[in-house]
């Protein structure tokens, strides 16, 4: 039997010029996803195995998509995400989340081995989403691929992406693409 390629990690967020991710009160209303950026997103998120998130952007995902394509205020690449995410095959790490819905699996602790596994099962890569959650799978060293969107904007205080860490890793530059609004993304990789 022929070696096939597991799948990889990719985070895949936007960050603020000065690092954020979000606001200090969780604001992203800085976020310029015009539809061009947001046409860029669904053909890049459809392509994925499944979305790995924490409870807060789960939570924050599970408020509004379900139902974004029934909404007349909706543009066409919201209504085409609202089914990308509900057909999605989801995995949320949480130790409080009671239950989930939307092709959702709730995983109580991020285990080495049981992340290891399922980048061996076949399909779409896998995309991580949130901080909490990208810190503890940098911890571990599971992470394949950093893709952020770098929006135009300082807003000067926030959460940063990156937390304090002891972690040096090595990546090189795969691709950069700037998007008509001034976002610009930069992918790196594992050598």
């Amino acid at each position: 039997m022929l070696g096939t390629a597991m799948r990889k990690i990719i985070l895949m967020m936007s960050v603020s010029l000065d690092g954020f991710f979000e606001g200090p009160n969780r604001e992203l209303d800085w976020h310029m996803v015009d539809d061009e950026l947001h046409r860029h997103f669904n053909e890049e998120l459809c392509a994925m195995g499944a979305f790995l998130n924490g409870r807060v952007t789960y939570e924050l995902m599970a408020g509004f998509w379900p139902t974004a394509d029934s909404d007349p205020s909706s543009t066409e690449p919201m209504v085409e995400f609202a089914r990308i995410w509900r057909d999605m095959p989801k995995i949320v790490y949480s130790r409080t989340l009671e239950r989930a819905d939307w092709n959702t699996t709730v995983v109580r602790e991020l285990v080495v081995e049981e992340v290891i596994e399922l980048k061996a099962q076949p399909g779409g890569d896998l995309v991580l989403g949130g901080a909490d959650l990208a810190a503890s799978f940098t911890r571990h060293d599971l992470i394949d691929e950093y893709r952020l969107y770098l929006h135009p904007v300082v807003i000067g205080q926030g959460r940063p992406l990156f937390q304090r860490s002891d972690a040096k890793i090595d990546l090189r530059l795969a691709e950069t693409r700037s998007f008509g609004n001034g976002v610009v993304l930069l992918r790196y990789q594992r050598p």
